[in-house]
């Protein structure tokens, strides 16, 4: 395999390798590697069908499942990001489903609002538009080193509270009461995430951060705020504009990303999984151990 950076700080691309015929035991262990070291990864004229992305995101652990056993309603879809509609036509720009796919573009990590978060992303691009849709990207790893000294000790012990509906709010009050965002209870986790192959740390901060242990409602949205601007500094971000064949993973535990405008009158459609993180992806090291009480103190602060 031949490497590529995408960006000075974080990001490669992939060459020599086609992930048809990756398994267990022959390449893969090489692409964890890369992953665990370069946190976003990109290869290039792949011919990824859904069986085959669902087979490469499975070698990264379990699948993630929002759906609770239920069948995902509108406008949330496990495994894509499209503004096609269920009946085949486009979603206007008011529609829930369009309102969704922009508050994907406030900065973010999937799956935090879940009881157990997301190790991967995996996209692969189906229907692209004439223009626009790229997708941001910031390491949230090179975001931490640096931070000074003496924030990065305060952050190792504060923990953030994260609901799925907080940034739906931030975009439409109407689409943060759907229920597809109302069902998961908040979600307490240290606000660092040590990576247990190689020691690095991550700020681990999302959209769906609502509150800061110990703080007020102002002052937590602040600090979390702050801490987004800093991750997301211009000089931290790479854009990937996409082409069909495109095999795009990223680690959920150090990089924050955000989608992009495009002309809504055109089909944007994008395969996307998500595979569980598991406790040798360093889980505990997140976890609050009394997450009840915590809980139940933050709640009076932050009615839902």
């Amino acid at each position: 395999m031949k490497t590529t950076p995408l960006h000075p700080r974080f990001g490669v691309r992939i060459d020599g390798v086609d992930l048809r015929r990756v398994s267990a035991a022959d390449g893969f262990p090489e692409i964890r590697a890369l992953f665990e070291e370069h946190s976003l990864l990109l290869f290039k004229d792949q011919q990824v069908d859904d069986a085959e992305h669902v087979r490469l995101c499975r070698l990264f652990g379990p699948m993630e499942d929002r759906s609770q056993g239920e069948p995902d309603p509108e406008p949330g879809e496990i495994g894509g990001v499209t503004n096609l509609r269920a009946d085949g036509t486009l979603a206007s720009a008011g529609d829930l489903r369009t309102l969704n796919l922009q508050a994907n573009m406030l900065w973010h990590t999937d799956s935090t609002f879940l009881p157990v978060p997301a190790l991967i992303n995996m996209i692969v691009p189906r229907v692209l538009p004439s223009e626009g849709g790229a997708t941001e990207f910031a390491s949230a790893r090179a975001a931490f080193e640096r931070l000074e000294p003496e924030l990065q000790a305060r952050l190792e012990g504060t923990f953030l509270w994260h609901r799925y509906s907080h940034s739906r709010a931030r975009i439409s009050p109407a689409l943060a009461r759907q229920g597809i965002f109302t069902m998961w209870p908040d979600q307490c986790w240290r606000a660092v995430w040590e990576n247990p192959v190689n020691g690095r740390k991550s700020l681990y901060v999302a959209s769906h951060a609502y509150g800061v242990e110990g703080m007020g409602a102002a002052e937590g949205q602040a600090f979390i705020n702050d801490l987004l601007a800093r991750a997301t500094a211009p000089d931290n971000v790479y854009a990937h504009r996409w082409a069909i064949g495109d095999v795009l993973a990223w680690d959920e535990r150090a990089v924050l990303h955000r989608g992009t405008p495009w002309p809504y009158e055109q089909q944007r459609t994008l395969g996307s999984y998500c595979t569980t993180a598991q406790e040798s992806d360093g889980l505990a090291s997140i976890r609050p151990t009394d997450w009840s009480a915590r809980n139940r103190e933050l709640l009076e602060v932050f009615p839902r």
